[in-house]
Formats: C-alpha cells, sequence, structure tokens
C-alpha cells in the first residue's frame, strides 16, 4: 500500500494532498509549479491528464523534472518545465487554472520582493482559478523571531526567512480580489517554524 501511494502521489507536500482527496481541483486543466524543484508536488497531476507546467531558477532542478514528467506520461511537453523566477513569469495573463507555490515566497529578499512574486503568479491564474500556497509565518511564534530586514526573520531553529501573518495574509486576499477557499492553517514545528497554508480562489 505503502508503495502504491508513493507511486501515485510521490513525496507530495500533506496539505496539497489534502485538497486533491477533497476534489478540490478536479476540474482543473492547466496546472503551474512555482519553484518546482524535482517535481515531488507533480507526480498526481502527471498520472491524470493535467497540462503541467513548472518554473524553477535552479537548471539541474528543471532537468530532473523533464525526466520525471517523461517517466511518468508521454502526454506533457519537456518545454513545460523551464528555467524562471517567481516574479518574472514567462506566461500570458490568466494562463493556468491552478498555481501551487510551496515554500518559495518565504525566500521573498524583502516586502517588495514578496509583492512582486505573488502578484506575478497572481497574474497568471485564470478568474476562477486557485491558488496553493505553503509559506513560513510568524502565526504562534511572534515572540521568538528576530527581525533583520523589511520582513525578514531570524528563526529560531537558526533559518532566515520572509515572514507573513495573518493580517498580511488577509489583507492581500482582498487586495488582489481573492476569496479563501480554506481557512489560513498554520503548522507550529516546536516553536522552531511555522508554517502556514494559505488557499486562494480568484474571483471571476
Amino acid at each position: 500500500m505503502q508503495n502504491n501511494l508513493q507511486q501515485l502521489y510521490g513525496n507530495i507536500d500533506i496539505y496539497l494532498f489534502d485538497q486533491l482527496l477533497k476534489g478540490r481541483f478536479d476540474n482543473c486543466h492547466k496546472i503551474i509549479d512555482i519553484g518546482c524543484g524535482g517535481g515531488r508536488n507533480l507526480h498526481y497531476f502527471l498520472q491524470n491528464g493535467f497540462e503541467v507546467h513548472g518554473i524553477d531558477p535552479d537548471t539541474r532542478a528543471v532537468e530532473h523534472v523533464k525526466q520525471l514528467s517523461a517517466k511518468l506520461t508521454s502526454n506533457n511537453p519537456e518545454s513545460n518545465f523551464v528555467v524562471a523566477i517567481a516574479e518574472h513569469l514567462p506566461y500570458a495573463d490568466d494562463f493556468f487554472d491552478l498555481a501551487i507555490c510551496s515554500a518559495i515566497l518565504h525566500f521573498a529578499r524583502d516586502h517588495a520582493h514578496f509583492d512582486a512574486m505573488l502578484r506575478s503568479v497572481w497574474r497568471v491564474l485564470k478568474p476562477g482559478g486557485y491558488l496553493f500556497a505553503r509559506l513560513a509565518s510568524d502565526i504562534g511564534i511572534e515572540d521568538l523571531v528576530t527581525p533583520i530586514r523589511d520582513g525578514v526573520y531570524l528563526l529560531p531553529d537558526g533559518s532566515t526567512r520572509y515572514l507573513v501573518n495573518q493580517k498580511t495574509l488577509l489583507r492581500y486576499t482582498t487586495e488582489l480580489g481573492a476569496e479563501l477557499f480554506e481557512p489560513i492553517k498554520t503548522t507550529n514545528v516546536q516553536n522552531l517554524r511555522c508554517m502556514t497554508t494559505w488557499c486562494l480562489r480568484k474571483k471571476q
């Protein structure tokens, strides 16, 4: 059973898996994984008839995900995976039904960089499209993080991340003309770091 699940879903983000179980993205056709890495979140989509795209700034990661795509399906062109950065996506407006942005936005250098990445991703989503985002936050560890610069903090685990909070996420939800399709949820990892799931739908 474990091997079957691994083949079907790979090492998928558990909160993305939750959305698949709920059937949230069943009617999505064209998807993009922003910062796709080696494709850990793409196994299910590649094997179930979705048109899958991915971008990553790492050339080696893009080559790896091309190989994964070729292994899992013959119907998804390798050219769908390109070297690019989140704030400059090489796609037309209103292009995708679903954008996955898992553990990417918290690498923003400052407020302006975060804003540029988020709005770039939002631009390529169709009206009615979904954004699934997982990113670091200070929710629950507000007194344990140390500010470094313009939204970037030192976390108790020794890492540095751009951190959001619920107020920021709700403000952007309103500014983008979006609606939450899931409540904002945060996982606290022994007060060392917190990861928040932010699920938006673009209003039609």
